[in-house]
């Protein structure tokens, strides 16, 4: 098993990209892992070394093939451990993202294929996450929007919630906000950017940095709160 700061890495590389394959800057890896950029760079040429990304200076990050397959490794062993974690353990979706976070370096394939068999293959995690199954291989997502490129007006299901920030989701949670949750857009301010929803009686503000991490999907005309 790799180290997990290499795990770490990797991981962070991916999410940046979204998935996409693409080259990060450095410095944009650093303020998500919290270390210097001295430190991102001089990791990300071990990496590269190893074969496991593509590194060049003023560039930025990428992926190779077998750097992509552990990051999806870790992401699969994380999010069957959120499920896990809610559906056999009982915790809310505020907790089980740091425990996941541990768990996700220390389980054998073994062990992370039991707990899926276990689950009955779920393609998603508690957040909406796709969950990669045991060949990399990602489910088909249905089409999502941040909540502040929504319409003011429509209404909308809470679909996925990007869960680093066990503090965000707290948050959220403290709003009534769930997956699954139906809303409406009230109406978006420019002057800050951000977002009131609607959420059955209750009408709450979300700010730009919170609306930015909450992904919906659209309801037809007839659905609307």
């Amino acid at each position: 098993m790799h180290s997990i700061s290499k795990e770490n890495y990797l991981k962070t590389v991916y999410h940046s990209a979204g998935g996409s394959g693409e080259q990060v800057a450095t410095s944009k890896l650093a303020d998500k892992l919290e270390v210097s950029n001295a430190a991102t760079s001089e990791m990300a040429r071990k990496l590269s070394d190893a074969g496991l990304v593509n590194y060049a200076r003023y560039k930025g990050v990428g992926l190779t093939e077998s750097g992509e397959k552990i990051a999806l490794q870790v992401l699969r062993r994380h999010r069957l451990w959120e499920l896990f974690l809610i559906e056999i353990l009982g915790m809310s979706w505020g907790e089980v993202h740091d425990e996941a976070e541990r768990l996700e370096h220390c389980t054998s394939d073994t062990l992370i294929n039991k707990i899926e068999e276990h689950l009955e293959f779920p393609k998603f995690d508690p957040h909406g996450s796709p969950i990669p199954d045991r060949e990399g291989n990602l489910p088909a997502m249905p089409t999502l929007i941040p909540i502040n490129q929504s319409v003011a007006g429509d209404t909308y299901i809470i679909s996925k919630v990007v869960d680093q920030s066990s503090e965000l989701i707290n948050h959220i949670t403290s709003l009534g906000i769930h997956l699954n949750s139906k809303i409406m857009i009230v109406d978006k301010l420019d002057f800050d950017e951000s977002v009131r929803i609607k959420i059955g009686n209750e009408v709450h503000s979300l700010s730009k940095k919170v609306s930015e991490h909450i992904f919906v999907s659209e309801l037809n005309n007839q659905d609307k709160i």
